[in-house]
């Protein structure tokens, strides 16, 4: 299957009016072969592709598995470009293996989001003393104090 793909790279690649850019960007491409879908997977998710075709019977079974990709195609009739123009995804995508710790652009990329918390007298005595321990344990000795200050205060309203 390797050397039918290439073939056909080979034979498509002649057609394209900017066949020179094209043969520099498959300067950076490997063919891999492997001996089961679940290992090209392994492979993929350390690689985390800005674009992962899933061109194999009933795609949907690997699904899981993908950890680390920028937009997955499903089956042999998703091809990248349906996603670039008609899919209904993203096209601007993680390059350069971001995939790892990134997705797409997306609405969320444009919304600024704030946390919010409250914890109660009686919270502040459960987590406190967590809190300290790992405060001291980074040697932020001010967070750790700003946690026993409230402590001692309630133990002295008690």
């Amino acid at each position: 299957i390797i050397n039918e793909t290439l073939d056909e790279i080979n034979k498509q690649i002649k057609n394209l009016p900017r066949m020179d850019i094209a043969l520099k960007a498959l300067e950076n491409s490997y063919a891999i072969k492997v001996e089961t879908v679940e290992r090209a997977i392994e492979i993929s998710n350390t690689y985390a592709p800005e674009h992962l075709i899933l061109a194999v019977a009933s795609p949907e079974k690997y699904e899981t598995m993908i950890k680390n990709a920028g937009s997955v195609f499903m089956g042999n009739y998703t091809p990248e470009s349906a996603g670039d123009y008609a899919s209904g995804t993203n096209h601007t995508l993680p390059t350069s293996g971001f995939a790892r710790s990134w997705g797409g652009v997306n609405l969320l990329s444009f919304t600024k989001t704030i946390t919010y918390q409250s914890i109660t007298p009686e919270g502040i005595q459960e987590l406190g003393n967590c809190i300290v321990e790992i405060a001291n344990a980074e040697r932020l000795t001010a967070h750790a104090n700003a946690v026993k200050l409230r402590m001692e205060k309630l133990s002295n309203q008690s």
